[in-house]
């Protein structure tokens, strides 16, 4: 038994709660970084890029009747810019959130524009930042499709009545498991490559078209955002989980650190305690035998 003032025993006592706290905490960071990369690695077979509906959509945009159209989807208006920021409902994920909130922030402030956040972190920024935005719930797996198309459907018709005049998104894309980086994509005006080169006015007027140019455009946009946009929150959700496991990582390793600290103080401590209680010990043996 130690014979120890009673203030020594309780530092200890709190240190080995500490230490337990910590072997605990350890053991639930690694768990959340496990669920992390396990969901990672199975959304990263699930979500990709459809290159082939890309190549056809450029087709259609390639004849020349609609290279020299004036269309508000191609060309934009003056009216109010259209700005989606993608986040996330869930923390831990090391000012990533911030960072897609701080770059749509500063695209509203360089003239009038309607602010849409996706994600409960997003909302929670733009409140703190004083800005009026238009909220959507943020990204769910088993309803992307779902939540794509509705966003599409309610920027389409933002557009179509000239509530907004153009559309940029800006997301966090998963450059690799390590390395996230936030993503402006300009969706409208539709940029059609080659639209500035010269024409043969003879392919114009040899165009057939049997319904309204201005109702295929529209179509055409329709049909580019909904993908576009379902593709996005996908990708939104891999930088997500990346950047998830990534702040988990650090605090792991700063757990580590601490327990560290902590053992040396516990050793110590301890150490202090049985040297004293010896040395009472041994004064205590002296002073029988002299008496």
């Amino acid at each position: 038994m130690l014979f120890c003032p009673e203030g020594n025993v309780k530092v200890i006592s709190q240190i080995k709660k500490d230490l337990d706290f910590n072997r605990s905490l350890f053991s639930l960071v690694e768990v959340l970084k496990s669920v992390a990369v396990s969901h990672y690695r199975m959304l990263e077979k699930l979500i990709k890029s459809e290159e082939q509906f890309y190549v056809v959509l450029r087709q259609f945009f390639e004849f020349a009747y609609f290279r020299t159209m004036e269309h508000p989807f191609l060309s934009g208006t003056p009216a109010p810019a259209g700005i989606v920021a993608i986040t996330s409902d869930m923390g831990l994920l090391g000012g990533l959130n911030l960072k897609v909130m701080a770059a749509a922030f500063e695209a509203a402030q360089k003239g009038p524009s309607r602010l849409m956040v996706i994600g409960e972190k997003g909302h929670a920024l733009a409140r703190e930042g004083g800005f009026s935005f238009i909220a959507f719930p943020g990204v769910k797996d088993e309803e992307r499709y779902g939540q794509s198309l509705a966003i599409r459907d309610f920027v389409m018709e933002q557009l179509a009545t000239g509530k907004i005049g153009s559309l940029a998104v800006f997301y966090p894309e998963p450059v690799s498991f390590l390395v996230q980086r936030v993503k402006k994509m300009v969706m409208v005006p539709f940029d059609i490559p080659g639209r500035e080169e010269p024409l043969d006015p003879m392919m114009i007027r040899e165009t057939i078209l049997e319904s309204k140019a201005s109702d295929i455009i529209a179509y055409l946009i329709s049909l580019w955002l909904g993908q576009a946009l379902y593709e996005i929150l996908g990708f939104s959700r891999l930088a997500e989980l990346s950047a998830r496991f990534l702040h988990l990582e650090g605090s792991s390793q700063r757990i580590k650190e601490l327990e560290k600290k902590l053992q040396l103080v516990y050793f110590r401590v301890r150490h202090e305690l049985i040297d004293k209680s010896m040395r009472e010990i041994f004064s205590a043996r002296s002073l029988y035998v002299a008496s």
